[in-house]
């Protein structure tokens, strides 16, 4: 009888340690994400968030442009460009003219495109350097050089927009695609209206601008709000207009558990608690609401009030929502993009599991019991 009672005792102690172990929950417990702070020779900062935190920790996204695109001043789309496409008119005062046809007066040479050389061809008159120049300037040359084959020529230039005085617009806007340099969308909010108009949310859209290795970006508000943004343009440009990418992760007992788009330029955790639904009334732990982000150095010194970091850090914030000003808090605590926010669980959350793995632990020794007398009795 002895030897069974300590049998059953060793099968107890293995199927509540079986039953614990295959206990399931949505994350880490408050206490262990604790546990892992620096103060605990962990890895992040724990910080609970207050007034003098939400001030320092909260930066908007600013976007803006370089000197480099805000000092580059307004080009001159009467230059000739390589890869752009002339008309080229020639009259003659004689019946049998080098280029006009018996009985014309006129002939039209279309389509004659700039090489990569910035150089065109034109018959009699040979090979003449045009980019750079404008079609004026260009018209007095090639004059010149025809005067040479035949008596007092006429010359007429006209420059049509060719991929040396482009810029290409993609993304949500009216009318995608390649579009001429002109006066009229030297700048970027032109060369915007020319695509047709930004077709997104102007409260979260981003307007990107390449130029060779250089990349700017700016909000659309702020592109409009201040005029200073209003670059000026530059062949080769591509502009690229971005709706909103932004993204926070919802993980824990929160009611949704996702990736969700952050909806406005700025949106505290409140916001973001609205957008999933809330917490989990019957498993959240409302003064254990985490936000976890990688802060720069900079941010990680101001909130953590000293001055040697010099790496980015991980920090854990802390929203407590059942002290009493806790929900101001949360609607002062700004989310930034790739935040991840998790909600733990409540205590009585993982004691209710264990139970029920104590419960089933406890069902499976009677059977374990049972066996063992039946075995007994063989």
């Amino acid at each position: 009888m002895y030897l069974r009672a300590i049998r059953a005792l060793a099968l107890l102690s293995l199927a509540i340690t079986i039953s614990a172990c295959e206990m399931s929950r949505s994350g880490p417990t408050a206490n262990e994400i604790l546990a892992g702070s620096v103060q605990n020779g962990g890895s992040m900062h724990v910080v609970l968030v207050d007034d003098r935190v939400a001030r320092a920790a909260n930066r908007s996204d600013m976007l803006g442009f370089s000197r480099a695109f805000l000092n580059a001043g307004v080009a001159s789309v009467g230059r000739i460009n390589p890869g752009d496409l002339l008309t080229i008119t020639i009259w003659e005062n004689v019946e049998n003219g080098l280029l006009v046809p018996l009985g014309a007066n006129s002939t039209v040479l279309p389509s004659v495109q700039v090489d990569e050389l910035g150089n065109i061809f034109v018959p009699y008159a040979g090979t003449i350097s045009a980019a750079g120049r404008t079609p004026d300037e260009l018209r007095e040359v090639v004059t010149r050089e025809l005067a040479r084959q035949t008596p007092d020529p006429q010359v007429g230039v006209r420059r049509e927009a060719g991929d040396g005085a482009t810029v290409s617009v993609v993304g949500p806007v009216g009318g995608q695609g390649v579009y001429s340099l002109g006066n009229s969308n030297r700048r970027l909010t032109g060369m915007l209206a020319s695509a047709g108009g930004v077709q997104s949310d102007p409260g979260v859209t981003q307007i990107t601008v390449q130029r060779g290795d250089m990349t700017g970006r700016v909000w659309l508000e702020d592109l409009y709000s201040n005029s200073d943004n209003d670059i000026p343009l530059r062949a080769g440009d591509r502009i690229i207009v971005e709706e909103n990418v932004r993204y926070f992760t919802a993980l824990g007992a929160s009611n949704k558990q996702a990736q969700v788009i952050l909806g406005a330029r700025e949106q505290s955790v409140v916001d973001g608690l609205a957008a999933i639904g809330g917490l989990n009334g019957q498993a959240a732990n409302p003064s254990g609401l985490f936000i976890l982000r990688t802060e720069p150095a900079e941010v990680a010194n101001s909130i953590l009030q000293r001055n040697d970091l010099t790496t980015p850090q991980r920090v854990a914030y802390v929203v407590d929502l059942t002290a009493p000003e806790g929900l101001f808090i949360a609607q002062e605590f700004l989310l930034r993009h790739r935040d991840s926010l998790f909600a733990s669980e409540a205590n009585f959350v993982t004691w209710g599991r264990f139970l029920d793995s104590l419960s089933a632990g406890v069902g499976a020794l009677a059977d374990v019991i049972t066996i063992i007398e039946i075995v007994d009795q063989l």
